[in-house]
């Protein structure tokens, strides 16, 4: 067996030597990586690894699980940020987690993964994928967009906004929840359309059904289309289309707790269903 270690520049010191003297001690093949390393310079060693742990925040999870889903391996998260909603264990509880995990005592918890390209013309200008969701949002001073959405070969419809967004379940909790979207429950496969500062108030988000492709082009531009909210976008023109589906393999993520879990989570992590007032 061979694990690999994931964790962004500033992660603690402290918490990395540890997860490796906890797999020395069982005898397993551990080696680190940084979560901002060009994925060509981990390809070859990923292809040999059972499993990609991330020591980090969310940010460092979103990175893992993009090496991870592809290639069908389970992700562990570990929290080292603040908020940590898509992590399973704390840092504390690293040592029983990397246990429970050799010991087979965990499930796995699959989520839907986003398959995007960028198209100009008859050229595809950009593949990626997305465990949370892509965001085409006008760019620099530009006015608002004009998108024209389709799904699966239906028109939707022609809207004004600041930008759409389409978001998996994983992402309904992110942005897609900032921008006004549901919340969706992880294990769903649907897809969310949220358009983002609409000029019609009318014009909500959108759930679609698994299997779905949503074709956004746009008519009035520039914009930019960011994937689970990297630093480098890829600039769209006027006359460019996303395309936005769910990838072939589902995103595989070690969980020691319950399904139901994740409505505690969204208490302790999001604040959702908890008063802020208390009854007199």
């Amino acid at each position: 067996m061979s694990i690999c270690i994931l964790h962004g520049q500033y992660a603690d010191a402290k918490v990395v030597r540890q997860a490796f003297q906890i797999l020395k001690r069982h005898r397993v093949a551990a080696w680190e990586a940084d979560r901002d390393a060009a994925e060509t310079k981990l390809a070859a060693r990923l292809k040999s690894t059972n499993l990609i742990v991330t020591l980090g925040g969310d940010g460092t999870f979103l990175a893992g699980a993009r090496l991870a889903a592809p290639r069908d391996l389970p992700v562990l998260g570990v929290n080292l940020g603040r908020l940590g909603f898509l992590t399973e264990i704390e840092a504390d509880d690293l040592e029983r987690g990397l246990n429970r995990f050799l010991d087979g005592k965990y499930r796995l918890e699959e989520r839907n993964v986003l398959q995007v390209s960028l198209r100009r013309g008859d050229r595809t200008v950009a593949r990626a994928i997305g465990i949370n969701e892509v965001v085409v949002a006008r760019s620099g001073d530009a006015r608002m967009l004009r998108v024209e959405i389709d799904v699966g070969g239906q028109g939707v419809g022609v809207i004004d906004a600041d930008g759409v967004l389409v978001a998996t379940a994983t992402g309904s909790t992110a942005y897609a929840l900032a921008s006004g979207g549901p919340i969706l429950e992880p294990a769903l496969r649907d897809l969310v359309l949220v358009p983002m500062n609409p000029f019609a108030l009318t014009v909500r988000p959108i759930v679609f059904p698994p299997g779905q492709d949503i074709k956004l082009s746009v008519m009035r531009g520039p914009a930019a289309m960011t994937v689970d909210g990297r630093r480098r976008g890829r600039a769209v023109q006027a006359g460019d289309v996303v395309d936005c589906g769910s990838h072939p393999r589902r995103l595989k993520v070690v969980r020691f707790s319950p399904p139901e879990s994740f409505y505690r989570r969204l208490g302790e992590k999001l604040g959702w269903g908890r008063p802020l007032v208390p009854m007199k």
